[in-house]
């Protein structure tokens, strides 16, 4: 081999590895290169306070998938949009939580698969949602003695 198909050759085995790299490090980072496997569905809560854009979603306590963007609607409900992989197929009664992650962790959605048998499809609406438990107002009205006034 002469010099010049040395190089050749040599230029070309770096632009593979710095593409190599390029799209691992962007696989990491959980940037979409080629198109997504994922659909994006919506639950609307009365608070979702605590969850944030990034915040897990889990089936039976195995994360699935991730919040995508929450957002304030007309009637001042929380619509959070959810990431999931297309290989998980949810039903129209599947359930939407807000769990914490034990006594102050963090917040995640849990989601509770139902069995009616008619699919939910990307852009769907979750409309069986749970908001959160808030602690603080529960521990503020037994500190105030506002729980069970009414029953002495």
């Amino acid at each position: 081999m002469n010099n010049r198909n040395i190089e050749l050759l040599v230029g070309c085995f770096v632009l593979l590895g710095l593409a190599a790299v390029l799209y691992l490090a962007l696989q990491i980072g959980g940037a979409r290169v080629f198109g997504g496997d994922t659909y994006q569905l919506n639950a609307e809560f009365s608070s979702a306070a605590g969850v944030s854009e990034g915040s897990r979603v889990e089936i039976a306590g195995v994360p699935v998938g991730t919040v995508k963007q929450i957002q304030l609607n007309d009637d001042f409900y929380a619509v959070v949009t959810l990431e999931l992989p297309k290989s998980l197929e949810l039903d129209d009664d599947t359930i939407a939580s807000i769990k914490t992650s034990g006594l102050i962790g963090d917040r995640y959605i849990r989601l509770s698969p139902g069995g009616s048998g008619i699919p939910l499809e990307a852009g769907d609406e979750i409309f069986d949602t749970e908001s959160a438990l808030d602690i603080e107002s529960l521990i503020g009205k037994f500190a105030m003695g506002g729980i069970d006034e009414g029953k002495k």
